[in-house]
């Protein structure tokens, strides 16, 4: 079967504004969002043969802006992470914490919470972080990890009751 070629030009036109919003959604920078429209719009050209559906392009598409704008974002983090790692030790190296005690409070809750992330299944932590860590609304983890909404809603609603038994409410308000 030959598939009826693909004018790009015409998908750019098309999608491009649809493409921008998502990546805009997620990564909260105009210039990161148009990298990841540009990136995305590359890895459709290259996969275009495989889209057997013509009609299903823009939910393709908007799926591959998606994941791609997530994979900008943690990139952004890890380096962001590694410049401020960087900074925190100069700064540390020269002050001092005013409060040893305040400082060893924060320090055990981190443990706690990072402790307690470690435990949860696969799905668990990624809808957890997904939410906390990147800041997606409910909806767009749901349409990310192919899941019901209100699937994503009791996800976090459990994750959320188990760290206040765990941490007590003095933590969580």
């Amino acid at each position: 079967m030959i598939k009826p070629s693909v004018d790009m030009t015409e998908v750019c036109r098309l999608y491009n504004k649809r493409l921008y919003h998502i990546a805009y959604n997620i990564t909260r920078d105009h210039y990161l969002a148009q990298d990841v429209v540009q990136e995305s719009l590359l890895k459709a050209y290259k996969k275009m043969d495989s889209i057997d559906d013509q009609e299903k392009l823009g939910a393709w598409l908007s799926s591959i802006a998606t994941r791609t704008a997530i994979d900008f974002v943690r990139k952004e983090r890890r380096t962001n992470e590694r410049i401020q790692d960087s900074v925190d030790f100069e700064n540390c190296m020269g002050n001092k914490y005013i409060d040893a005690g305040l400082e060893a409070e924060v320090n055990l809750l981190e443990e706690q919470i990072y402790a307690y992330v470690d435990s949860l299944s696969y799905e668990q932590k990624r809808v957890f972080l997904l939410k906390t860590k990147h800041g997606l609304k409910e909806k767009e983890i749901a349409d990310i990890l192919h899941l019901n909404p209100n699937t994503v809603k009791t996800k976090l609603y459990r994750v959320r009751q188990h760290l206040r038994e765990i941490l007590g409410d003095r933590y969580l308000a």
